[in-house]
C-alpha cells in the first residue's frame, strides 16, 4: 500500500500546477487569457501555422510543469527520506487504483516513464501488468546507475530552496526525476497537439463568419437567413461549422490542420457531407469549404473537391479569409468588400475585427469571465503570466 504519508502524489503541487494539468477547452483561455488568444487567431487568418503560434504556450506550459515536478519531488522527499526510493512502489500502488482523476492518473504514469499511450500500449491497460513493469523499471534504472556509476563515480550533493525545501541528490534521485520529466514532456505535448487543435477550430470558424456579417446562433435554429452555428451533428457526420445563407442556400465548413501529406483525408471531408439537408419548411442545399494548413504542389485535390461542389482552402496563404469570400461569392452570390481589399487594408480589416469578434461565445464561455494567471511561487522560481498571461492544454 502506498505509505500513510502520501495518499495521492498531487497533494505535492500546488493548486496552480494542478490546474495545469487538467485543464481544457475553455479554462485553456482562462489560464492563456483572451488578448494571447486574439493574436494567435489572428496569426492564423495571416497564413502562419498554427503550431508555430501555439508553440510559446506550449513551452511555457511544459516549462512550469518541469518546475512544479522538482518541488514534488522536494516536497516528497521533505515528508520522507526514502521518498524517492518508494515512489515506483507508490505510482504503481496509485495506477492499480479503479476511477483516478486524469491529474493523478498521469502524475503516476509519468514517475514510472509512462503517457497514456506508452500505457495502453506497453500495459494493454492492463491494471495486473503494472507490478510486473514496475518492477522491470526499477531494475532496469538501477542497472544502468550501476553502470553509469562504474565509469564516473558517484553523485553527490543537495538542492535547496530559500522556501526551506531541501534534498540530497544522487544517481537514483536524478534518475527517477529525469525520467518523470521526459515522460510529462510527451504527454503535454500530445495533448496539447489534439486540444489546440480543437480549441482553435471553434475559434477561427466562429471568428471568420462573424468577421463576414454572419450572426452566431445556437442549434437547432431559430432564424434562417445569414446565420451560423458550430459543430453541428448532421444524419451522416459532423461538420464544424454551417452557415445559412438565404432560404434555400447553406455552407457546411470543415476545419483541420491538415498539412500536404495527407491530401485523402481532406478529400474524405469534402465528401462527407449530405448535400442538402431539411430545416423549418425548406430544404437547403449545401455547399461545403473545408480549411486545411496546406496541400500539395501536384495534388489534384482542389479539382477533385470542386467535382464533387466542394472547395478547399489553404490556411498557409496569406490572408486566405478573400479566398473563402471568394468561394461564397460564387456558390451563394455573397458579396463583401474584402474581394476588393489589397493586404494592407485586410491586414487593418482583421485587426479591427479580430478585437470585436466575441470568441467567449464561440467557446461557451461568459462574457465576464475572470482569466486564471498561472502563478508557480515557493522556491527560487515564480513562472508568473499577468496580463495576457499563459498556459495550457490537456
Amino acid at each position: 500500500m502506498p505509505p500513510e504519508e502520501f495518499r495521492t502524489l498531487s497533494e505535492l503541487l500546488s493548486p496552480s500546477a494542478i490546474r495545469l494539468l487538467s485543464a481544457s477547452g475553455s479554462e485553456l483561455v482562462r489560464q492563456i487569457g483572451l488578448d494571447v488568444v486574439r493574436g494567435v487567431v489572428l496569426d492564423v487568418f495571416s497564413g502562419k501555422n498554427l503550431r508555430d503560434s501555439t508553440e510559446q504556450l506550449t513551452r511555457r506550459r511544459i516549462a512550469a510543469l518541469n518546475l512544479a515536478t522538482v518541488e514534488l519531488f522536494l516536497n516528497g522527499t521533505a515528508r520522507t527520506q526514502d521518498f524517492v526510493a518508494r515512489l515506483p512502489e507508490l505510482a504503481a500502488e496509485i495506477l492499480s487504483q479503479k476511477q483516478l482523476h486524469k491529474s493523478e492518473r498521469w502524475l503516476a504514469q509519468w514517475m514510472l516513464g509512462l503517457t497514456d499511450k506508452a500505457f495502453q500500449n506497453v500495459l494493454r491497460d492492463n491494471p495486473n501488468a503494472i507490478q510486473e513493469y514496475k518492477q522491470q523499471y526499477v531494475a532496469i534504472c538501477a542497472d544502468v546507475i550501476a553502470s553509469h556509476t562504474r565509469e564516473h563515480g558517484e553523485l553527490s550533493g543537495s538542492i535547496r530552496t530559500t522556501a526551506g525545501l531541501s534534498a540530497e541528490v544522487n544517481w537514483l534521485w536524478l534518475t527517477y526525476l529525469l525520467n518523470t520529466i521526459g515522460a510529462q514532456t510527451l504527454a503535454v505535448r500530445g495533448s496539447e497537439k489534439s486540444a489546440y487543435g480543437k480549441l482553435f477550430e471553434k475559434l477561427i470558424l466562429g471568428a471568420l463568419l462573424y468577421m463576414l456579417g454572419f450572426k452566431h446562433i445556437l442549434p437547432p435554429p431559430q432564424e434562417f437567413e445569414r446565420v451560423f452555428w458550430l459543430s453541428s451533428r448532421g444524419e451522416r457526420r459532423e461538420s464544424d461549422a454551417t452557415l445559412l445563407y438565404e432560404p434555400g442556400k447553406g455552407v457546411r465548413f470543415d476545419i483541420g490542420f491538415i498539412g500536404r501529406g495527407n491530401p485523402e483525408i481532406s478529400l474524405d471531408k469534402v465528401t462527407r457531407f449530405e448535400r442538402e439537408i431539411a430545416l423549418g419548411r425548406s430544404t437547403y442545399y449545401m455547399a461545403t469549404i473545408i480549411l486545411v494548413d496546406r496541400i500539395g504542389g501536384n495534388s489534384r485535390i482542389e479539382s477533385l473537391a470542386r467535382e464533387v461542389g466542394g472547395a478547399i482552402v489553404q490556411m498557409s496563404a496569406g490572408y486566405w479569409i478573400r479566398q473563402v469570400v471568394q468561394v461564397l461569392h460564387t456558390s451563394l452570390g455573397f458579396e463583401h468588400a474584402l474581394l476588393a481589399m489589397d493586404d494592407d487594408q485586410v491586414e487593418a480589416f482583421l485587426q479591427e475585427q479580430i478585437q470585436q469578434a466575441p470568441l467567449e461565445d464561440f467557446i461557451g464561455l461568459s462574457n465576464n469571465f475572470e482569466p486564471h494567471f498561472v502563478r508557480e511561487s515557493g522556491a527560487d522560481y515564480t513562472v508568473e503570466h499577468p496580463e495576457s498571461g499563459i498556459d495550457e492544454s490537456l
